[in-house]
């Protein structure tokens, strides 16, 4: 799969195939993927995080089935394809439009029906949107002679954007039942339909209508439908990477998986490191996950619990409104990826979730300390230098009195409010989000042997093992005498890089760090 012409122009905002393709702008070949579904069903599903490349694989879609021959020239479509048939298609979009109203999905729908009366010159009779889809798709399949590809682009944004109001998000969900339902009561007059979205609401809940519908989201086949592969990077994008740590493009913005072989590139993240030349979380500062953290902190989840969650089918897929899980919550936005699946003797599946990458970890962690530190928030960026610069020179003294000042500005009680559950679990959540906030490369509670880590932190060919202990409950340098006890050292020793035992101390009654105590192992 390679860059068809000599342009070295990168496609940044631009979410349709042809314009990408009559500029002559980069474009990685997903045309495979394109025929795959074409020639092997008929009703999809699929579901990506926002800002994918779902919309330009959906208009990829659309071009082919058109019969758009000329956009293909180069691509692997462009010999496989029948040119001769040419389909209407029709695409509703949600992608612009108030939904925080009752009507608002309706007029989106309304708006869009008309655009595509006007250009076919049909006058349709109903009023409600699922009857004039109905009758839409009746009439471009009577008038020219071939049934009617139909894609929904950003299919749930209606019930997505409206969570914080239950009901509204409901009567937009029943809404949206009854539209989707159409387009099964409508399956003589259409051959392919395609939708598309971030979260990924039931069958039961949206798609009761539409039982029939193929949800390849987790299916290996198409686990590199969007996105971008190492290969793709190699190739398509080999002229702007010059100048650029390859391995460190990897660790900011790799790591994606939906089941496959192959984990991908975040494609926005991408093509902002090659325009601007610059490493920063760019796909996650164009949307505020104000809901997502808010929704963490008041459940309780910690930055160590996001390290380790599992999850099977049937949870990835709970995201209902009023009832979604963490899990789904954060693999469906993109925040947390399959990193591991496990197979039971009944060859039922699970996976384990992880950060996918450097980019998604900083600024996720970052968000989750300024909801748990809001006082804090305005000064993170210059204490972060400071703690960088003890880290990496273990001076663990000057770690000790700035901690101790961090901690000590939370207002009292603080901790109590966002329900981590003990003073241990809340420092040490604060902590950890802390140094991953600041872009460390930082592991929460890593097993070992012997035990379970609370925390390994790798910074300037050091390895810092840390160890969090309540005093009033454990006792004076009880952290440190665990790490020792325990062996930890033993399975860091092998990198030949200097290893540090830290245990911290903390003390509920002055809400703040009381020893931090060190040894070179």
């Amino acid at each position: 799969m390679g860059f068809v012409g000599s342009s070295s122009r990168l496609p940044i905002g631009v979410q349709t195939f042809s314009e990408i393709r009559k500029n002559n702008l980069y474009y990685v070949d997903k045309t495979p993927f394109a025929l795959k579904l074409a020639q092997e069903g008929k009703h999809y599903f699929l579901s990506r995080p926002r800002r994918f490349g779902k919309s330009l694989f959906l208009t990829t879609l659309m071009e082919l089935f058109q019969g758009s021959r000329d956009l293909f020239e180069g691509l692997a479509a462009h010999d496989r394809w029948d040119w001769s048939m040419r389909r209407p298609v029709v695409r509703l979009s949600f992608g612009a439009g108030n939904f925080h109203t009752l009507d608002g999905a309706h007029n989106t729908v309304s708006r869009q029906l008309r655009s595509y009366e006007r250009r076919a010159g049909i006058k349709l009779c109903a009023t409600d949107g699922p009857n004039r889809f109905a009758e839409l798709l009746e009439e471009l399949h009577v008038r020219n002679g071939c049934r009617v590809a139909v894609f929904v682009d950003e299919y749930d944004k209606p019930i997505s954007d409206a969570l914080r109001e239950p009901d509204l998000a409901r009567a937009n969900r029943d809404y949206l039942r009854s539209l989707y339902a159409t387009i099964k009561d409508c399956d003589e007059h259409v051959c392919f339909s395609f939708l598309t979205g971030v979260t990924k609401l039931s069958k039961v809940s949206l798609f009761s209508g539409l039982n029939n519908l193929r949800d390849i989201t987790l299916n290996p086949a198409y686990s590199s439908i969007c996105g971008y592969t190492e290969s793709d990077l190699d190739t398509v994008f080999a002229p702007e990477l010059e100048g650029l740590d390859r391995d460190r493009v990897r660790e900011w913005y790799s790591g994606y998986s939906w089941g496959g072989n192959e984990r991908v590139y975040n494609p926005f993240d991408v093509l902002l490191l090659l325009t601007d030349r610059e490493f920063k979380p760019w796909w996650f500062e164009t949307g505020t996950p104000q809901l997502l953290v808010d929704t963490l902190v008041e459940r309780g989840v910690t930055a160590a619990d996001l390290g380790r969650m599992h999850a099977d089918d049937q949870l990835l897929s709970a995201f209902e409104i009023g009832a979604v899980s963490t899990q789904a919550l954060l693999f469906q936005t993109g925040y947390l990826t399959l990193t591991g699946c496990v197979r039971d003797k009944d060859g039922e599946r699970s996976y384990r979730l992880g950060y996918p990458n450097r980019s998604v970890r900083t600024s996720l962690n970052r968000h989750l300390l300024t909801a748990l530190v809001p006082a804090m928030a305005e000064r993170i960026p210059l204490w972060g230098r400071r703690f960088k610069g003890h880290l990496a020179s273990a001076d663990f003294v000057g770690l000790e009195q700035d901690l101790r000042i961090f901690l000590a500005s939370i207002p009292h009680d603080w901790h109590r409010r966002n329900k981590i559950g003990s003073y241990e679990g809340y420092y040490a959540t604060v902590v950890l989000s802390l140094f991953a906030g600041l872009g460390l490369d930082v592991r929460a509670e890593e097993s070992i042997g012997s035990g379970r880590l609370d925390l390994v932190l790798r910074i300037r060919g050091r390895i810092l093992l840390f160890e969090f202990k309540i005093l009033e409950r454990s006792g004076p340098g009880a952290a440190l005498a665990q790490l020792k006890a325990r062996g930890y050292a033993a399975k860091f020793l092998g990198e030949g890089k200097p290893v540090h035992l830290v245990g911290v101390e903390f003390s509920a009654e002055s809400r703040s760090v009381t020893r931090i105590a060190s040894e070179q192992a």
